[in-house]
């Protein structure tokens, strides 16, 4: 067999973090983006830079911060041992807040963007009907944003799966604990064992190509089925 125990405990943990990280990033994108829609704020600009950060931030200096936040000296780190728990440096909930920080860009700008496509006629219409707020936000906004939560979903999910410098900063590379599968190409590489490097790289193009085909397929169809 090409590809070893290691890996496939790799790729497992990857799938694991990622599904997670696509979870929490669209429990915490929704509102947040709803709110980038739709607010007025003047400073809201600030908001949306601070979202937008990771985009421009090299991942090996989100990945340096975090480590130092989540370390045992750090302040989220030291309040962690405080109350009697361990870091979270090194460990996969370690990874799962510096995935969800790094991806988060990649789910709030779709969701943002579609929530603003929307325009505020529909809700406009919904309240006359005397739909409250949450009404209108889960029976409007939510299904006239699915090509939205789509790609946001897909992207947030495909980002998670190639992240390598914050991974590496914060989860360092324990087999079966905080190594994923970018790591794990790295070291295949670095080994000059090329078979199996060319093994996961491939499963990881395929897959990432197959879901941007889900997404503009499906976006595609919600465009002509729009009345």
């Amino acid at each position: 067999m090409i590809l070893g125990e290691h890996d496939l405990t790799a790729l497992a943990l990857t799938l694991r973090l990622a599904a997670l990280t696509t979870v929490i990033l669209l429990l915490i994108g929704t509102p947040l983006a709803w709110w980038l829609a739709r607010s007025r704020w003047r400073l809201k600009f600030l908001v949306e830079a601070v979202v937008a950060l990771p985009l421009v931030l090299p991942p090996t200096v989100l990945g340096f911060y975090l480590l130092v936040a989540l370390g045992p000296h750090g302040p989220i780190g030291g309040l962690m041992a405080a109350l009697g728990g361990r870091p979270l440096a090194f460990t996969f909930t370690g990874l799962v807040i510096g995935s969800v920080i790094y991806s988060l860009p990649f789910v709030v700008q779709p969701l943002q963007d579609a929530f603003r496509a929307i325009g505020r006629r529909p809700l406009e219409v919904a309240a006359t009907l005397r739909a409250s707020p949450l009404d209108r936000f889960f029976t409007v906004a939510v299904p006239l944003a699915r090509p939205g939560f789509l790609t946001a979903a897909v992207l947030g999910f495909a980002h998670t799966l190639g992240e390598f410098g914050v991974v590496l900063m914060i989860g360092g590379n324990i087999p079966g604990q905080t190594q994923v599968v970018s790591i794990a190409i790295y070291d295949h590489v670095e080994a000059m064992e090329y078979a199996q490097a060319h093994w996961i790289s491939g499963g990881l193009l395929l897959l990432s190509f197959l879901m941007l085909i889900t997404v503009y397929a499906l976006n595609r169809r919600f465009r002509v089925v729009k009345p």
